[in-house]
């Protein structure tokens, strides 16, 4: 019987994803350094554990992330993994390539918004050569914050005909915000929604516009961004959330509910990986690590059940602190 991370979800296109998927930004040296070796462990580790889902985009490290995905599954059976990247920003020549958030960008681009038909079709192109495939089976347009219309006009029709002709099989959006991907679920037919640190311990705002409207269309969510950038997988001073400084006012909250887990034997990581699937418009989690042994400690983390006296204690206390 498969465990928990391995179980197998369908998505309206007939994709089947595992329950638990890695999120590959680390590969682009996210915050730090990764090198060349680790990346291609921690992938072959979360493939040898029954993750079959991998997920990634341009955006990671300006291509370093595809390409080292590339490196990494190599030989590796093309049936035993699904592949997602992101489309919106492309890699475009640059003098000037300087990154402080991937510590292994490539410095010779620079990344350019670009949501229009062309713009998708070359996108797609060029990450299929970094990953060395002829398909994904899911593309996700990628924060179209600034150009919802552009990217619900020309951006996801674009996509749509490239699912006809069977060239990509699921078309879906990733974000870190709830309005815009529910304006697709609703003016569109996608088919899956990547919501990045909107439904957490801390931010369940995507339940109020997002979920209603995924459920009833049958879109599938996969819920990102679980520990909301660091915070919720270790609250101490310093700790970030939504990739700054948490202030002192969300360390408190994130302090409380991982004391009131304390009581029931159970870690703040452990509920994080596992609340989302609370909702049952979540049908996935996708969490990043950058290392075999990450990979295993969330493994371990997603399979080991939260018991129902804890999530109780948690709404009790999520209903004092909001």
């Amino acid at each position: 019987m498969p465990q928990a991370h391995s179980t197998q979800i369908q998505l309206r296109s007939g994709v089947f994803i595992s329950r638990l998927g890695f999120g590959a930004a680390a590969l682009g040296g996210l915050y730090s350094a990764v090198s060349e070796d680790e990346a291609e462990d921690v992938v072959r580790t979360a493939l040898n554990s029954g993750i079959t889902y991998i997920d990634t985009a341009p955006h990671y490290g300006k291509g370093t992330s595809e390409r080292r995905l590339a490196r990494a599954l190599a030989g590796v059976p093309r049936n035993s993994y699904v592949l997602s990247t992101k489309v919106g920003r492309l890699l475009v020549p640059s003098a000037n390539g300087h990154d402080e958030f991937f510590a292994n960008s490539d410095p010779n681009v620079e990344r350019v918004f670009d949501f229009s038909a062309q713009g998708l079709e070359r996108s797609l192109e060029e990450s299929l050569k970094r990953l060395n495939q002829d398909y994904v089976e899911i593309v996700l347009i990628h924060d179209p914050d600034d150009h919802a219309d552009q990217a619900i006009n020309e951006a996801y029709p674009a996509l749509e005909k490239l699912r006809e002709k069977g060239l990509i099989k699921s078309i879906g959006l990733g974000m870190n915000q709830s309005a815009i991907p529910t304006r697709f679920v609703n003016e569109t037919d996608i088919d899956v929604v990547l919501i990045a640190g909107r439904y957490t311990l801390l931010d369940q705002s995507a339940e109020f516009d997002l979920f209603p409207a995924a459920l009833k269309k049958n879109v599938a969510v996969i819920a990102a961004g679980v520990f909301n950038s660091g915070i919720l997988a270790n609250p101490v001073p310093g700790a970030t959330y939504e990739y700054a400084p948490a202030s002192t006012a969300v360390l408190e909250k994130a302090q409380a509910i991982r004391d009131v887990l304390v009581e029931f034997d159970v870690s703040i990581a452990q509920a994080a990986m596992q609340f989302p699937l609370q909702n049952p418009a979540v049908k996935g989690v996708l969490v990043g690590c950058r290392s075999g042994d990450e990979v295993r400690e969330n493994v371990r983390h997603f399979d080991n059940p939260v018991p129902s006296e804890a999530w109780e204690a948690l709404a009790a206390l999520r209903s004092k602190i909001v």
